[in-house]
This record gives structure tokens, C-alpha cells and sequence, in this order.
């Protein structure tokens, strides 16, 4: 899932081109923002932080040569699977400017992107990231932190949760689409390098 969407141009209308920005230009106005990097969305910010807004919407624009770009190819399966079906309703998070939707995006963007941990987000564009879950940034590592620690403080939301998946996903089956998969070693270990276990 690793890639970078090339700027195209697009029409939206006859003789109206719609230009798409590349990294360098995103960069120089993401470091022109007025409320920090990459603050673009300055109202949204400023009504969430004064509690007139519960979550910022996800809005996604044409932008070219985005860091991690194909990620976004499987946005339709993570949703078809239901990343943000139940969330809504198990999960709340104090109003503010990143809500349950933008925060379960990027962490299943995270692990597409085999990024295993929110300290190796330090080292990604905050701007060019933002553009996957439809913002203009990512939240900040402390910021993500405390999120992911409210959301887990009661991991009786997470199994119900699971649960629920998990009946909505075997109810679509049909008989003849069911697999039952054991993992497990082929032939007895008889070496002498490791102390093994009594059987």
C-alpha cells in the first residue's frame, strides 16, 4: 500500500481545469498556516475549541503527490467491513475538532501503511497525512495518545463492539463461502537446541 498520487488536472466543467497542488506547494502554505502547520481549517479549529462544533467533517479535495497516497484505495473495503458502522455508538470522545470517524480512519490508514506506532507518526508530514482521513492535518502524538487512552479505558466497549462485527460479517456468508483454518507445526520438533515443553 505504499505510493504517491501523481497531481493530475481535472475538469469540472468545459474550459474550467481544476489544478491540484503538489507537495511543495502544500508545504509552503501548510508552514504559512495562522494556528500552527498545517492549520489550514482555522474556523473549524477555533469553533471546536469554543465547543460550537463536535467534530470537524471529513472533507476530502483533489491534492496530488500525497505521501502514502494509495492507502486511500482501500478506504471503500474499510468501510464496506464497518470501521465507522458501530464506532459511532460504542465510542465518545469530548467535542473537539477530531472525532471518532477521522481518528478510526488514520488508525486503519496506520496499519496499511505498516506504521506500528504512534511515535513513528512523529516523522510523517502532519499536512500530507491529514489529506488521507479528509482533514488538514493529523492530530499531534500527545493529542492521538490521550484520544486512544480514553477510547480504551473500558475494554468491554471493544469486545461488544467485535461482536458485533463479527455477526454482521457471518451473517453475509453463504455455506459455501465459510473457511476453518488451523495453523499449527506439520511434523514433531526432535532437536536438541531448546528445552521442549512436556507433551
Amino acid at each position: 500500500m505504499r505510493g504517491v498520487c501523481l497531481p493530475r488536472k481535472k475538469k469540472t466543467g468545459p474550459g474550467s481545469p481544476t489544478v491540484v497542488g503538489t507537495k511543495s506547494e502544500r508545504s509552503q502554505s501548510d508552514s504559512q498556516a495562522p494556528m500552527g502547520y498545517a492549520t489550514t481549517r482555522s474556523l473549524e479549529r477555533v469553533a471546536a475549541a469554543m465547543g460550537q462544533r463536535v467534530a470537524a467533517p471529513l472533507e476530502f479535495q483533489p491534492a496530488g503527490d500525497v505521501p502514502q497516497g494509495g492507502v486511500l484505495l482501500a478506504l471503500p473495503a474499510l468501510l464496506a467491513q464497518g470501521l465507522l458502522r458501530y464506532s459511532p455508538q460504542r465510542y465518545q470522545l469530548p467535542e473537539g475538532f477530531y472525532g471518532i470517524g477521522s481518528i478510526f480512519l488514520l488508525l486503519g490508514f496506520m496499519a496499511l501503511a505498516r506504521i506500528r506506532s504512534l511515535e513513528q507518526l512523529r516523522y510523517e508530514p502532519p499536512g500530507g497525512w491529514g489529506k488521507l482521513p479528509g482533514l488538514d492535518r493529523i492530530p499531534e502524538v500527545r493529542t492521538l495518545r490521550a484520544k486512544l487512552k480514553r477510547l480504551c479505558q473500558d475494554l468491554g466497549r471493544a469486545l461488544q463492539w467485535n461482536a458485533e462485527l463479527a455477526t454482521e460479517w457471518i451473517a453475509r456468508q453463504t455455506d459455501s463461502e465459510l473457511y476453518f483454518y488451523c495453523d499449527g507445526p506439520v511434523r514433531v520438533y526432535h532437536g536438541e537446541q531448546t528445552a521442549l515443553p512436556r507433551h
